[in-house]
């Protein structure tokens, strides 16, 4: 297939990457390629997500870090944080968590919610956790689903603030409905009928990571319910145990 004319992705819009990212594999990678070497800021992001997830090419994670370092360069929030979640976790570079976290903690200052769940993540793991629930809480005020489910569960246990179980019910419920599969699982949990229950952990089951699935199966394995014990044993059908 001939390569793209530049004029093209230079005049692709927002909306145009997002659905050429959201199509078939090989074609986003080239259209997201080709727009990402214009010049074009998101398109650069958007590669190096697909260079580390191996979408449509080979998985690369030096040269997914080469471009959210390339995008970072214009100030852009999101690359800055995706540089980060590199140096945090080894991507492409070695780990740096000290590096990490400042680059998280500017873009949380920046108002940023990834970055400020992502800080008050490793802020939470080091035992920094009356920070870490700041950090969530601002993240979730915003409408991050991922920080909503952490807060609940500070408000649910009464970590740095008082037990609250009916706000920690509403939290879960909110970020299930935008789809966090966390979210989904505790809502499960909380059900009040093993039908509710089961609705909501088949939700939580069909994006889970591999490692909650596999949590969550086992959880699931120790209930009385037949559905859910067979919903369990689907799981680990699906994981290959």
């Amino acid at each position: 297939m001939p390569p793209l004319a530049p004029g093209v992705v230079r005049e692709a819009t927002a909306e145009q990457l997002a659905a050429a990212f959201a199509g078939p594999p090989e074609e986003a990678a080239r259209w997201i390629a080709a727009a990402a070497r214009a010049g074009m800021v998101e398109a650069q992001i958007l590669y190096g997500q697909i260079l580390l997830e191996g979408r449509g090419l080979p998985a690369d994670q030096a040269t997914a870090f080469a471009w959210f370092r390339t995008a970072a360069t214009t100030g852009n929030v999101r690359a800055e944080t995706m540089l980060g979640r590199c140096h945090e976790l080894g991507w492409g570079t070695a780990v740096d968590l000290p590096k990490a976290l400042a680059i998280y903690a500017e873009g949380a200052r920046r108002g940023y919610d990834w970055a400020q769940y992502n800080l008050a993540s490793l802020l939470a793991r080091d035992g920094q956790r009356a920070e870490a629930f700041r950090w969530f809480r601002a993240a979730a005020d915003q409408g991050h689903a991922k920080s909503m489910t952490v807060l609940g569960r500070y408000l649910e246990e009464g970590w740095e603030t008082p037990r609250d179980p009916a706000a920690a019910h509403a939290l879960y419920a909110r970020a299930a409905a935008l789809g966090d599969f966390r979210a989904q699982f505790n809502m499960g949990t909380l059900a009040a009928t093993s039908a509710e229950a089961l609705d909501w952990f088949t939700k939580a089951a069909a994006t889970g990571s591999p490692g909650f699935l596999g949590q969550m199966a086992e959880a699931l394995s120790r209930r009385p319910e037949p559905e859910l014990q067979a919903l369990s044993a689907e799981i680990f059908r699906k994981l290959g145990a």
